[in-house]
């Protein structure tokens, strides 16, 4: 005889309790929660928890000791900020070259600016002139140009009249109230292999380049506009009578489009051993420092992007060493020549203008390996102008005399040593005592706005009873 429906169920509680499963809360059942028991996930699942559980470590992990890194290199340069000017007197200013990389926009460039470079000369109280170029050219012809206005400033004979710029203006006024700049010595950042060389054909370029603007090559006459006046006149030479229409139509055709580029250079660099110096050039210029500005794109390049989302904290090293060089400015050197040898009595004041600009200098091979990863669209020329200069193609050209003015921010040994000690706890700013460290609930609690720092207090104004409340 076949068992009941109620006798099945009464067996199964038991049947289930027999194996030793722990029996379900009844107050849980009552509301409808299934019964979870505790129990090893299945291969699918240790799969899938191990690969996303891997990433989420790699990933915290890279972010920490990235804040790490550039809380060592801010530690390291926050002293200046602390140093009181006078009055009359502005703050240093560095300039930042920077450009859209090649086969992408400016917005890359900017994120990688304000997420390496900009925290250390924020910490520093640092100020800063970014010039930012969107295509190629624009960072050579940018800085071809303020070197020419400086040349006409010393005087030199042109017949370009420069228009007062707000700049200018700005400048003029602190001159005349005596406002001074910080005395030490100033920088240039070039971010990227395609600016450094864009700052250096513009280097060439203002210093041994002509004030005035080449002239425009003159364009051939066409024929059939000619055959096409002629025939508005009449059998009998009277004028036809003309079409607004037309007319209109036709003032439109010959109406050039504005150029839309950055300005063509001003001298080819075959030309540079045949120019001569200027009076107003400096015997060495303002030390600059190329940062490394590594980008690349493709979905078949997903591998070595991955590989880079995952390690920032060796760019946060690289780059905050190279930046940190560049605030102290404490020692600088100039750029290796490997075209002479060590115990050659080779400067500056001794090059001859009939030197070769063909050599083995530094700033040739200056992050050269960042070319590699240029998408392949920016190595093909232009069919219609094969002649036409590229600055990020061309390889880079230099003029003894302009590559022996040039040095470059390093960082000296005693503040690569300081940066250590800061980064192992033993140092901290200098003139500053390390701060307790605050708990993580505490950290928490003050972050969610729950309450206040002890730092936060202690610059908090204290504010008396202005309303003489309870005074009695």
């Amino acid at each position: 005889m076949a068992d009941s429906p109620s006798a099945a169920a009464a067996s199964g509680p038991a049947q289930s309790t027999a194996k030793g499963a722990k029996p379900q809360n009844p107050a849980m059942r009552m509301i409808g929660m299934p019964n979870f028991r505790f129990k090893l996930p299945s291969r699918n699942w240790m799969i899938f928890l191990t690969i996303t559980g891997s990433f989420a470590t790699a990933l915290i992990y890279d972010r920490r000791e990235k804040t790490r890194t550039q809380q060592k290199w801010c530690d390291l340069v926050a002293h200046l900020s602390k140093e009181s000017l006078p009055v009359d007197q502005t703050r240093r200013k560095l300039t930042v070259y920077l450009a859209a990389p090649p086969g992408d926009g400016l917005r890359p460039a900017r994120d990688h600016f304000k997420e390496y470079v900009k925290p250390i000369l924020v910490a520093a109280a640092l100020d800063y002139h970014v010039i930012e170029g969107r295509r190629e050219g624009d960072v050579r012809a940018v800085l071809s140009e303020r070197i020419r206005k400086l040349r006409r400033k010393a005087g030199e004979p042109t017949t370009v009249v420069d228009e007062a710029s707000t700049e200018d203006v700005v400048a003029d006024a602190r001159r005349r109230i005596g406002v001074t700049d910080e005395p030490g010595p100033k920088g240039d950042l070039v971010i990227g292999r395609h600016t450094w060389k864009e700052y250096v054909r513009g280097l060439h370029e203002g210093w041994l380049g002509p004030l005035d603007p080449p002239q425009p090559p003159a364009e051939p006459v066409d024929a059939p506009s000619l055959k096409a006046t002629e025939t508005n006149a009449s059998a009998d030479g009277t004028p036809a009578a003309e079409n607004p229409e037309k007319s209109e139509i036709a003032e439109k055709k010959e109406e050039k489009p504005k150029p839309t580029g950055p300005t063509p250079a001003y001298i080819a660099t075959a030309d540079y051993s045949s120019q001569n110096l200027p009076q107003s050039i400096p015997q060495a210029f303002d030390s600059s420092i190329p940062i490394t500005f590594p980008h690349i794109l493709g979905f078949l390049n997903t591998p070595i992007r991955l590989y880079r989302y995952l390690n920032k904290r060796h760019l946060a090293e690289e780059v905050g060493r190279d930046v940190a060089g560049v605030v102290l400015a404490s020692n600088s050197r100039p750029y290796h020549d490997n075209s002479f040898s060590a115990d050659s009595e080779y400067h500056a004041a001794n090059v001859d203008a009939t030197l070769s600009p063909a050599g083995n200098y530094e700033q040739q091979s200056i992050l050269k390996e960042e070319e590699l990863e240029w998408h392949k669209s920016v190595h093909k020329k232009d069919e219609s102008n094969p002649d036409k200069e590229r600055e990020w193609i061309n390889e880079v050209v230099l003029d003894p005399r302009i590559a022996s003015r040039m040095q470059r921010f390093v960082l000296s040994p005693e503040e690569e040593a300081r940066s250590q000690r800061i980064r192992e706890g033993s140092e901290y700013i200098i003139g500053e005592d390390r701060p307790a460290p605050v708990p993580f609930w505490k950290h928490l609690w003050i972050k969610y706005g729950y309450g206040e720092d002890e730092a936060t207090l202690r610059r908090k104004p204290i504010v008396g009873n202005l309303d003489e409340e309870d005074s009695q």
